[in-house]
This record gives structure tokens, sequence and C-alpha cells, in this order.
């Protein structure tokens, strides 16, 4: 469909972004009425917090310092979350799609339009015509009736979230490794590693309140490896840093692993009693020596040395990884080259020593669990296994012959909807206009869709392109709960009512269902009703949080799964004794080698592109763009590039450039550092339109988890006179 026939200034005055500096009504003083632990809304560390609740607002917040993963401390996102609740530009009500733009419409009017529309679409192109896409920041218990609506009142296997562009090349590997997929150990084991391992993560400005952990590590004693092509802010102070060249991690891992071998840094004993698979590994990196290895990455062969010097013979270490090493076509390998690390030391499963991802979205570890992806059920089943099929059809009472399949990933779900093949779209919580690549191709698609309904609380640049908007919930506007990048199911707590004429999401999507004709399997009254049937559901599963209760994690801070009974204490660490998630017992090695990316630098685009985030804003920038002092921070985005690349191309302070791939160009100030390898350009994410990133970023996807090239394309870079 055609965006709304809006100017430029209408569209802002009407839903923004419009940076908000002062909360609606003005700075309200006074005592609160009621002070709400709860947690914050952005990235997997997901901060205690509590926020202070006057006349149903929130007015401000105090710290929680008892909370035991942040202790009162929270980040620039964090102080100023409350910034979002009566934001002028919630959207309070659902609207419709009208000649003029969009329109205020009753409840009953828009979700018969949806539902009407899902119902003539699937009568005329079948069941799979219909897609949803969810969202990885949302609740545990809206993850699960997301892929429940899906499957049984859409009756649609095309169901995916946006956590498909950022966990799951390292769930992937986590599965293909261990059997299964959550962090090894809990944060307070970073501080008593002596060597930690940072690779692609950029934990300052991603994962801020974590800082402190690393910091607490350094204190101890500890050494600390940074790989990344730029000096991020914990580089600055590392013990060393090993500059990659984008797109070339795997073949950096097997180099250290090489000199580990080579010194007999390995814990042979551990290797043949817990796991399969090193001989392979063991040949494969005979060639990476540190001198091939470094004409591959553009690490010093000295420096790749040192590395192992300081794994190799460690007392006690971990590895700790995020999207740096993930957004490739290429992530799943990339993981499972670093975990052959830590395997190869067998230092995993204690105090101290082991493994984690770095989780980038605020439910990123539970809303990956719960049945939201196109190849999962819920409990972390897999819907291409008999008998996980059989066994959530009959909890849920429906025929398994009726259960949908495996369908489209995200990234997929956007081509076959490019393709034709998908007409009509139900989305909530997820901007794939923004944080999908090459995004004018995402654009035109959305223009194709014969109907989209779009749940959400602010008016996304994906939602423009809706047929009908439903108006749906803050976090901090409902109950629920979420699991934390450690593993940790933590309790959210509801402080104020939705603003104006809108929902809570998990009543929208229960409503939309009775009118599909599935009421009966959605007759839940709150959200605990939501939570004890996703608990029953993921009883036996891999993923077991059939113990938990909103009572028992609300006294408890916080339980760790798997979780299999109430009198379980849950399970703060994985894997002790080296007892691996198998079905042998064992840890798996894999043996992959070093692959170029997919669109490599050459004469025509010869500098590395690659993109991030920063400390301000969070993912697509929906909530973040809307805070008036986080916009300040870092009002619009800027492209980084060396000292000597500036001097080459005849660029100064000051200057606009244009960064041009195969797929377009943007245009943004430039911003000269000496924290940024010499051959590569580094453009954040967060903003939408002409300074999208997304607009030159790589859509090729990694053929196991699917994830898009986002590290690293071919690039040029010019002077705008």
């Amino acid at each position: 469909m055609a965006l709304l026939n809006l100017t430029e200034s209408e569209y802002i005055d009407r839903y923004g972004p419009t940076p908000l500096y002062t909360p609606e009504g003005g700075w309200v003083s006074g005592e609160p009425d009621n002070l709400v632990k709860t947690h914050c809304c952005f990235c997997g560390v997901q901060c205690g917090i509590q926020l202070k609740v006057k006349e149903n607002k929130v007015i401000g917040f105090e710290p929680w310092e008892e909370f035991p993963v942040n202790k009162g401390k929270l980040c620039p996102k964090g102080v100023k979350r409350y910034m979002q609740n009566e934001h002028p530009d919630r959207i309070k009500g659902p609207l419709l799609r009208s000649d003029a733009g969009f329109r205020e419409a009753s409840w009953d009017e828009a979700l018969d339009k949806t539902v009407s529309e899902i119902k003539r679409v699937q009568q005329t192109y079948g069941k799979d015509a219909v897609a949803f896409l969810g969202g990885a920041s949302m609740t545990n218990e809206k993850a699960y009736l997301n892929g429940k609506f899906a499957r049984v009142a859409l009756g649609t296997k095309n169901i995916d979230y946006n956590g498909r562009l950022c966990m799951v090349s390292a769930g992937a590997a986590n599965k293909l490794a261990f059997g299964i997929d959550r962090c090894a150990n809990p944060w307070e084991d970073i501080p008593k590693a002596k060597v930690l391992i940072l690779a692609g993560t950029n934990i300052a400005e991603c994962f801020p309140i974590l800082t402190d952990y690393i910091w607490r590590a350094r204190d101890n004693g500890a050494k600390i490896i940074v790989i990344d092509p730029r000096i991020t802010p914990i580089a600055r102070t590392a013990d060393l840093y090993l500059p990659v060249r984008p797109g070339r991690d795997s073949a950096l891992a097997h180099g250290i692993l090489h000199v580990m071998i080579e010194r007999g840094w390995i814990d042979a004993k551990f290797i043949n009693q817990h796991t399969n698979g090193f001989n392979e590994v063991r040949e494969l990196v005979k060639k990476y020596t540190p001198n091939y290895t470094e004409k591959i990455t553009g690490v010093p062969a000295k420096s790749i040395i040192s590395a192992a010097e300081l794994w190799g013979p460690a007392e006690t270490s971990m590895l700790l990884h995020a999207r740096g090493i993930e957004h490739h076509t290429k992530g799943v390998e990339n993981v499972l080259s670093y975990i052959n690390l830590v395997l190869a030391t067998g230092r995993i499963g204690k105090p101290g020593s082991g493994y984690g991802t770095i989780t980038g979205q605020g439910n990123g570890q539970g809303g990956r669990e719960h049945g939201q992806r196109c190849n999962q059920l819920p409990g972390g089943r897999d819907i291409n296994n008999t008998e996980h099929r059989k066994y959530i059809a009959n909890f849920w009472g429906v025929k398994e012959s009726e259960l949908p399949g495996e369908g489209l990933t995200a990234c997929e779900i956007i081509n076959s909807i490019e393709a034709g093949e998908i007409k009509a779209l139900v989305s909530i919580s997820f901007n794939p206009l923004v944080s999908i690549p090459d995004s004018e191709r995402t654009r035109a698609a959305l223009e194709k869709l014969e109907h989209f309904t779009a749940i959400d609380f602010f008016l996304s640049e994906t939602a423009r392109h809706a047929d009908v908007i439903l108006a749906g919930s803050l976090q901090e506007e409902d109950e629920g709960t979420v699991t934390t990048g450690e593993g940790r199911c933590v309790r959210l707590r509801n402080s104020v009512s939705p603003a104006g004429n809108a929902r809570l999401d998990w009543h929208i999507i229960r409503d939309l269902a009775i009118r599909l004709g599935a009421g009966e399997y959605f007759n839940h009254k709150n959200a605990e009703d939501i939570f004890l049937e996703l608990t029953a559901a993921s009883a036996g599963g891999p993923i077991d949080y059939s113990g938990m209760s909103y009572d028992r994690i609300e006294r408890e801070m916080g339980i760790f799964w798997p979780c299999p009974a109430t009198d379980h204490p849950g399970t703060l660490r994985l894997f002790e004794k080296g007892k691996f998630a198998h079905p042998d017992g064992r840890a798996k090695f894999h043996a992959f080698p070093y692959r170029p990316p997919d669109e490599d630098v050459d004469r025509d685009f010869p500098i590395f592109f690659t993109s991030g985030r920063v400390v301000s804003q969070y993912l697509s920038g929906t909530q973040t763009r809307r805070i008036g002092s986080l916009v300040e921070q870092y009002p619009e985005p800027l492209c980084e590039l060396h000292p000597l690349l500036a001097e080459r191309l005849g660029i100064t302070k000051g200057d606009i450039v244009r960064v041009s791939t195969r797929r377009g160009h943007i245009k943004v100030p430039v911003q000269i550092v000496q924290s940024i390898r010499p051959d590569t350009v580094f453009i954040p994410y967060h903003w939408p339109g002409k300074k999208a990133a997304n607009r030159i970023t790589n859509r090729a996807l990694d053929p196991i988890s699917k994830i898009p090239e986002f590290k690293v394309c071919a690039c040029k870079v010019e002077k705008v006179n």
C-alpha cells in the first residue's frame, strides 16, 4: 500500500518521532503513589528498577539496589526509559487507513477489518499466504501467545520474530555444540575469570552495566582480550586488542587454537571424556599458523601468539561474544570456532570458567524460547520432531496433522512478500523497514501487501505502511516475565494502565483469535494464566520452566532455567561435571574451514562497511529516538573512518560523505577517529529513511541461522561537495 499523503511536518506533528525533553504534564513533584519494582525495557541485562507512579503516570525512578544483577546501577537509556510513558507520540487507539491518512476507529471496527482481510486472503491464496512477525523485546507470555496464535488461530506456518536479526547464530551454534541454547554461566562468574575474551561485543555501549563485571575481573587481576575491527571503549584499556578484518573471525579463532595445540595448552583428559570431534578440528587448524592467519585476518602474527599465551594456560577463563561475530553468512561457523577455544581448554561448567552470548534485545533469550520462531514449539521443542509436535498438539488440544510445519524466517518472509507469495502480514513490535538489510527492497515489499495490520505503541516507520494499526502496550503497562541474557527469568510488574484507548498486547491477540473462531484456545484471564500455560507446555522439554511461578520468581529475584520442579533451585550454571545436553552427554567440536564473506572488497568497492549500535540508542530507535536527552547524545548517524583513510580520500572534519554499496548509498557527516581499522568504516543503524545504514547492508543469509550479513559488505566512500 502507498504511504500516507501527509507532508513531513504533518507526519511529525501527529506521530513523531518527537524528541521529548520533559515528561508530559511537566516534572511532577511530591511523593509518588506507588514505587513498583520491575525491570528496564532495554537490552538483555534487564536491570532492576523501581518506577515512581503518581496518578497513573510514571513520573521517575529510584534505584533498586537489592536486585543482584545491577545493584541499582543504570545506563543512559535505563535512567530515561520512563519518558516513554504518556509520550505525545503514543498511539492511543486503533487507526485505519483512509484517503487522507489514518483515521481513528473503534476496536470492533479495527479488529473486524483485520479478521475479514485475513479470512479473505486465506480463502483466496491459502493459510500460509498470511504471515506473522513478532518481537524479542516482549514478555515470555506474549512470545508464547504469538506462536500459539499463528499456528492455531491463523493456521499459518509463516511466523518468525525480530530475534532472527539478533541471537539466532549464537542459538544455533549453542545447540550444535552443547545441545542447549543458553548462556553457560551467570554474570557473577565473570569477575572470577583470570582471562576474558570479548569477541565482537561492544559491551560498554550495548550492554553497559555488564562493564562493571569486566572491570571487577580486571581489578582481580584478569587479562582482557578484545577482538573487533573497532577499538571499542573496553578495548581502549584491554591487555590485548586484536583488530580483526571484518568477516575473518573463524580464521582468527583457528589461528589461536593452532598455537594452543602446538604449545600443549589443551585439556586432553576433558576432550577425551566429554567431547566429540576434536580430531577433525585438530586437523583443520594445522594450516592456520600465525603467519597464515595474519594474511587472512590482518591481525599480526605476534598478537595471535600473545592471545594463545594468555588464553591457553589460564587457570580460569570466560569467552563472551555478540553480534560482531554472529551477523555473518557464516555466523554459526564463527561462533562454533570460538566455542572450540573453550572446549579445548575444558574450562566450562565451573565458577569463573565458561562461555556466554551477549543478548542485545530486551527479552532476546526468552523471546526465542517459547515458540514464536518458525522452527520452534514451546519449551524449545523442534517443530520438525514428530514426538515434539505430538506433545504440543496434545497439550493445545489440536490434531498434530493440523499443526503447521516449519515456515519462513523473518528475512525470507519479506522476500516472499516481495515475490508476491505472502499477501497479508500481522506484526507486533517489529520495525523491519529500519532493521532488515537492503531496506528499499523491504519498502517495496510492504507496498505489495494486500493487507497489513501492525500492533504497536508508537507509529514506527514500518507501521506507516499498515492498513490497520492496533494500539498496543508498553512494558510497564502489563504483567509478565522476561528471561535475561544469563538465563534468569525475572518478573515484570504492572505500573500503569495503557494510555488512552490502547490495549494490552495479549488482549489484542486474544480478541483476534476469538474473531477467527479459535477463542476456546485463548481463554486466558490474565498474564499469569498465560505463564502457567507456558510453564506446563515447557515441562520435559529442552527449555523447562515448569517449576516456576510468579510468586517464586519475585521472591527469589529470578530463577535460572531449567527448573523442572517446584522444589528445584533452578540451574545457575550449565554443564557442571562435564555433562552436556546432547543425548550422549558430550559436547561437540566443529571443524569449519574459513570462507570469505558473501561480498568482499574489490576495485569498485574497496572499503569494508560495518554497522552496530551506540550507547544512547536501542535497535531501530522506535523508542529511543523519541527521548530528547538520548537523541542529544547522538543526534544522527555518523560515518567513522580512520585518519589514514580520510587523508587518502581528501576528507576532513565536518565533511559530508556518500557511502555507497551495490544496493545504494547514504549521505552522513564524517567522524574521523583512530579507533577503527584504516580499511573499514562504521555507521550505526538506529535511524530510518535516507539515513538508514540498512539501506546499504547485505541481505545475504547464513545457511543455518538465516541471519543477515549486517557486519560486512563492500563499499566506497566519497566526499560530497
